[in-house]
């Protein structure tokens, strides 16, 4: 969502609410790591998956801290909104992860 949102924007499309001109950028390269490298990693069920999530997640948490801080009077109620349904997504994944490692480890045991 957040590459085809973020690339529609970068191509020029008007979204019909302001824009904050960094955001577009942000979404579509994090999208695009995401997909060809968090995702990838999880799939495979890497050791690094774990990390590698996190790292996703506090992005994203720090973009949301951001736009709620320096940027809460002029950024769009939609990009909040895409940005909660992000970190919401990304706390299940890493409880799913967490369940799964903690899981392996006590079968381990």
């Amino acid at each position: 969502m957040a590459i085809f949102a973020g690339g529609q924007v970068l191509l020029g499309k008007d979204p019909g609410y302001f824009v904050i001109n960094w955001l577009p950028v942000y979404n579509f390269t994090v999208g695009v790591i995401t997909v060809f490298t968090t995702a990838a990693l999880i799939w495979t069920r890497s050791r690094q998956a774990l990390p590698v999530a996190l790292g996703t997640f506090g992005a994203h948490a720090l973009v949301m801290f951001i736009l709620q801080s320096a940027y809460h009077d002029v950024v769009a109620m939609e990009s909040v909104v895409a940005m909660s349904i992000r970190l919401i997504i990304w706390m299940i994944i890493l409880g799913l992860l967490f369940f799964t490692r903690y899981r392996v480890h006590a079968h381990t045991v």
